[in-house]
């Protein structure tokens, strides 16, 4: 059952994955990100995640290459190079000569009509080999209450979440609710491999067994209950996302389990500036529906009400 699962899932997003190909050869419109999440069988809520665990690539970084794949392709054709910017969704010839120069270092010009130029470009935009290797890693089923953290949204690099947890304890320090910290939580926003560490949001947490009034910009939230599988990671803080790939690719897909749309979260257990980095650990928490496999009828039900996450403010 489990493999068939697997290929299941793997062939849902293999037909994602053609159909944004289609979209950018025909010249159509684009798919919304609802549209292609039905289409790959997945909860758009924790859409993006998935795909950067199953294609080894984040979605903008996809639609890149088929792009600019499509852009050589015409170009070797003898098409010009607006003709190729605009027939792939560029707004201008200088915008795909920008793309063309930031991702494989040449200009539109030296391709057209040029066969073996091409055939190298080509090569270098073929898609990432995917990684799993069918090992699922040891992970827990665990039910869990709601609780409420005191999180400050954090906006900067990862290695800069230091200052924001310190800005946390210092609050909890001065007010007083030090002695009820639970736990160091975190719940990440974006992939800090996919974006730009000035753009990377990240809302660092503490875990409070004591109510409190936090003032601004700290804020109380509630984190929600639920089933979860939990992986505990081992290494350093840096790693986690290739950790959640892991458990989404060779667990989760082979799971049978429907994903809940709630934010996966981060327990850290260990101090940094105490711990060796790979000696780290800390645990991840993936928010499941039910904590069993369900039917495909109902997996289909329940993902087609599901909703996109909001945008953090």
């Amino acid at each position: 059952m489990r493999t068939s699962t697997r290929t299941r899932h793997a062939r849902r997003i293999d037909a994602a994955v053609a159909h944004l190909q289609q979209c950018v050869e025909r010249s159509e419109m684009l798919p919304d990100l609802a549209a292609l999440a039905d289409r790959a069988c997945v909860s758009a809520y924790h859409f993006h995640r998935v795909w950067r665990a199953s294609t080894g690539e984040a979605l903008g970084r996809t639609l890149t290459r088929l792009r600019l794949t499509r852009a050589v392709q015409l170009l070797v054709a003898g098409r010009s190079v607006t003709e190729a910017a605009l027939s792939v969704g560029y707004g201008s010839s200088q915008a795909l000569a920008r793309i063309f120069r930031a991702e494989l270092g040449v200009t539109p010009a030296v391709v057209r009509g040029q066969s073996d130029a091409a055939a190298a470009l080509l090569a270098r935009l073929a898609p990432p080999a995917r990684l799993q290797d069918g090992t699922a890693p040891e992970v827990e089923i665990v039910a869990t209450d709601p609780f409420r953290i005191v999180a400050l949204r954090h906006r900067g690099s990862f290695d800069a979440l230091d200052d924001s947890y310190g800005r946390l304890f210092g609050w909890a320090e001065t007010q007083g609710p030090a002695d009820a910290i639970e736990a160091l939580v975190g719940l990440p926003v974006d992939d800090h491999r996919d974006v730009a560490p000035q753009r990377l949001r990240f809302v660092a947490a503490l875990r409070l067994a004591a109510a409190a009034r936090p003032p601004r910009p700290l804020r109380m939230l509630t984190v929600p209950g639920g089933w979860h599988a939990r992986l505990r990671h081992v290494g350093p803080y840096e790693a986690l996302e290739a950790a959640t790939d892991r458990l989404l690719s060779d667990w989760w897909a082979a799971s049978g389990i429907e994903l809940r749309a709630a934010p996966l979260h981060y327990h850290f257990l260990d101090d940094p500036e105490a711990v060796a980095a790979a000696a780290l650990r800390a645990d991840i928490l993936l928010p499941l529906e039910t904590g069993a496999p369900v039917r495909p009828a109902a997996r289909a039900d329940r993902m087609a009400n599901a909703r996109v996450p909001p945008a953090v403010r």
